[in-house]
């Protein structure tokens, strides 16, 4: 038929895979309830649609794909050997999609739903425990994926899509991104167990110029902080090691690689002596963070209120 020539010629390999989803995509219920019910008007009335409606879509649809699907004795059909074929397919598509709803609208439930709670390393093992736990006393059962990793890489899941809130340091300030400060933690000077300085409680920044520091990585928030301070103090630390978490260097401390300026350890560690630094100030934000502009799902909207409201208490 000249029809189907056209549409073949429209259709060819070289046409545009995302226009042919969007012409084919609209019919294809349509289509799986005629081939189930073979019988165009009890699938119209199945489906709650005019008749006429379901005729000219199966029309267009074998239009837009140049080939017969259907065989039609009156108002009655059968499906053709392309048409069975096609079925095939389009019930795993129909099928997929009904996965995903499912899905999504389970993950928004206001009672069972799914936060994605991004956090820093050194959250893991006191904070955020005992977070979800005070949270899940009145949402037990919300559920969430949980992200351990450094500010910056999470701050890029946030504008993927992959988290919807994340506790940060430090408070991030971009457009796209809504941040608020919730608490604050002060950094220690940590040394050898057997380091000079091992003796002393208190201490200026300025006295471990001379010593030999371990850090995060460039590109964590806390490495961006120390390289910080130590300016501030007047000098430029000279680092032996970098690594991508704070227990491993507490760890290299107290093997006497170095020292480091570290937040508290969530249980003492042998072998280390843990100063405070009296001047500059040494401390970090902890603040959290989510993409401007997004609609909060009922547990999203209810974590992130819990959050909120631990300002100034949110560290054990």
């Amino acid at each position: 038929m000249e029809h189907q020539r056209r549409s073949q010629a429209r259709l060819s390999p070289s046409s545009d895979t995302e226009d042919m989803v969007m012409l084919l995509a609209p019919r294809l219920a349509y289509f799986a309830g005629v081939a189930r019910t073979e019988h165009v008007t009890r699938a119209a009335q199945e489906m709650q649609v005019p008749q006429s409606t379901l005729s000219r879509a199966m029309v267009r649809l074998e239009q837009d794909l140049g080939v017969d699907l259907f065989a039609r004795h009156g108002r009655t059909v059968s499906l053709t050997p392309a048409g069975r074929t096609f079925l095939a397919s389009v019930e795993r598509a129909l099928a997929e999609i009904e996965r995903a709803a499912d899905e999504v609208r389970a993950d928004a439930d206001p009672a069972t739903g799914k936060v994605a709670f991004g956090f820093l390393h050194t959250m893991g093992a006191e904070t955020v425990p005992g977070l979800l736990h005070t949270f899940r006393a009145d949402h037990p059962r919300v559920r969430f994926s949980l992200v351990q990793n450094y500010g910056e890489a999470m701050i890029e899941r946030l504008r993927s899509g992959e988290l919807d809130l994340c506790l940060t340091s430090p408070v991030p300030d971009a457009p796209d991104l809504v941040a608020r400060r919730l608490d604050e933690q002060k950094l220690r000077l940590v040394v050898p167990a057997d380091h000079r300085l091992a003796s002393r409680k208190r201490i200026r920044l300025a006295e471990a110029a001379d010593e030999t520091f371990v850090t995060l990585e460039p590109g964590y928030g806390l490495r961006r902080i120390t390289d910080d301070l130590c300016q501030e103090a007047g000098f430029k630390p000279r680092i032996a090691f970098e690594g991508e978490e704070a227990e491993t260097l507490r760890g290299l401390v107290a093997a006497g690689l170095g020292v480091a300026l570290l937040p508290p350890p969530a249980v003492p560690r042998p072998g280390v002596a843990e100063l405070t630094v009296t001047a500059p100030r040494a401390a970090r934000e902890i603040g959290v963070a989510w993409l401007a502009d997004r609609p909060d799902t009922p547990p999203v909207a209810a974590f992130k209120k819990f959050l909120l409201s631990r300002r100034g208490n949110l560290l054990p």
